[in-house]
């Protein structure tokens, strides 16, 4: 495939912006770049697809999801509003999760992608949990990611809250999922790591029974770390550490370990976390949604911390979590240079696409180079004042958003192409979901 007449937004290392540009996809990979003349000279007997003027550029990557969460959308909630994040768990998200069977995981991530496709995100770090259909889950969501063509890394979050029996259950289908990527078994779109849910719900027990497998395995874990003081209390309580002491002691964090959140951290954890080249991702919706405070990300940056961007299972749409990052600290500091664009970038573009180097380590993604992966999106935004690299990453703070998104290739096949999906029937996994949702609904209302 050619694509041809994009306006190339490269990222990457040396981010550049070619105008009239060019890229040549061969297999999965970019094969070529440069003007779109020098190309079709170059390639004269490839399919061309025509970027018409648009942005064209790599496609943005969720460094932590929950694809279970889709059917919370338009629920209402038992009793009072919570009123903390405990709260905020116990009467909506764990009896949410407790609801799902096997056909409701597998439309809940089918929603959730047919929405990343549209929003131009080709690659997602999922985080599930479905204690009533532990055993085969991951397949499930493999499956609707393969239907779909995107990028998943999936996990299971290991929790004792649901008793011995169901935390047992989700350590075996994190470990037989790992080895059915390790040994070639799935779509090479998909990768794998070790799930946890928090601190606060997992054992001295249960954490060395995952460490064990972890290291036997040899992968990293992803887990919720300090998203709300209660985590910190509880670990305290339990072993007079703080959650990210607590978690280095049984052997958690490391280079392929993410932790998510990290909004209650002090200065000596966030020294562990540099330490240890454990990754922290931010979700500033979801923290903002939940209460539960703002991560001290710029300090984190400042002291060589790694940042990703996540979502939390907000809409896929990465671009509004990106300004929403740039705002949030901003108010919180109450000074408008904390957090400036360019930095947002670094984290959501550059230190996302360096976390999923270690999930897909066969080539570079989140950038447009010879020998990366072909994930690449259109982006229909013709600024009125002039764009240049280094005014870049204001332009997309401030004028590009995922609904600009007209096109979406990953690994070289087109998921979208004029906004219209090509391999999700997107009106009809809505049906689908619309009529499980109301007994996922009523397995909720049932606990109270």
């Amino acid at each position: 495939m050619l694509i041809t007449h994009g306006r190339l937004i490269t990222f990457g290392e040396t981010n550049e912006i070619i105008e009239e540009g060019a890229l040549y996809i061969k297999g999965d990979r970019i094969a070529d770049i440069g003007p779109t003349r020098t190309l079709k000279a170059r390639y004269p007997e490839a399919e061309e697809l025509n970027a018409g003027g648009q942005l064209v550029m790599p496609g943005l990557i969720c460094a932590h999801t929950h694809f279970y969460g889709a059917f919370a959308r338009g629920m209402a909630l038992v009793g009072e509003p919570p009123r903390t994040f405990p709260e905020v768990l116990g009467r909506l998200w764990w009896p949410l999760d407790r609801s799902l069977r096997d056909l409701d995981v597998r439309y809940s991530t089918l929603v959730c992608l047919a929405d990343a496709i549209r929003h131009g995100t080709t690659t997602l770090i999922d985080h599930h949990a479905s204690p009533y259909a532990v055993h085969g889950a991951l397949d499930q969501i493999a499956d609707a990611v393969e239907e779909a063509g995107v990028r998943a890394c999936l996990c299971y979050e290991v929790s004792d809250r649901d008793g011995p029996d169901r935390a047992q259950e989700g350590i075996d289908e994190n470990v037989r999922f790992i080895r059915r990527v390790q040994q070639g078994e799935a779509s090479p779109l998909l990768a794998a790591t070790f799930g946890l849910h928090a601190s606060l719900t997992l054992s001295d027990e249960t954490l060395a029974e995952c460490a064990a497998a972890g290291a036997e395995l040899g992968v990293g874990f992803h887990i919720h770390v300090a998203e709300d003081l209660a985590d910190q209390e509880d670990s305290l309580r339990k072993s007079g550490k703080r959650v990210v002491e607590r978690l280095q002691a049984a052997g958690i964090l490391g280079p392929q370990t993410i932790a998510a959140h990290a909004v209650h951290v002090d200065a000596w954890e966030m020294a562990i976390l540099r330490e240890t080249g454990t990754w922290v991702s931010h979700q500033p919706r979801s923290n903002m949604n939940n209460g539960v405070g703002v991560a001290e990300v710029p300090t984190m940056l400042r002291g060589g911390v790694r940042v990703v961007l996540g979502n939390d299972g907000f809409s896929n749409n990465m671009f509004t979590e990106m300004k929403t990052a740039y705002l949030v600290h901003k108010l919180h500091r109450r000074d408008p240079r904390v957090m400036p664009a360019d930095q947002v970038l670094e984290v959501a573009v550059a230190n996302n696409a360096r976390l999923a180097r270690l999930f897909w380590p066969a080539a570079p993604l989140g950038e447009l180079s010879v020998g990366a992966y072909a994930d690449v999106i259109f982006v229909d935004y013709h600024p009125y004042t002039p764009l240049t690299p280094g005014n870049l990453p204001w332009h997309i703070i401030f004028g590009v958003d995922g609904s600009h998104v007209t096109t979406t290739i990953v690994g070289g096949q087109v998921l979208m192409r004029d906004r219209e999906l090509l391999t999700l029937d997107e009106a009809a996994i809505a049906a689908r979901a619309r009529e499980l949702a109301p007994a996922v609904w009523e397995r909720y209302r049932q606990q109270f």
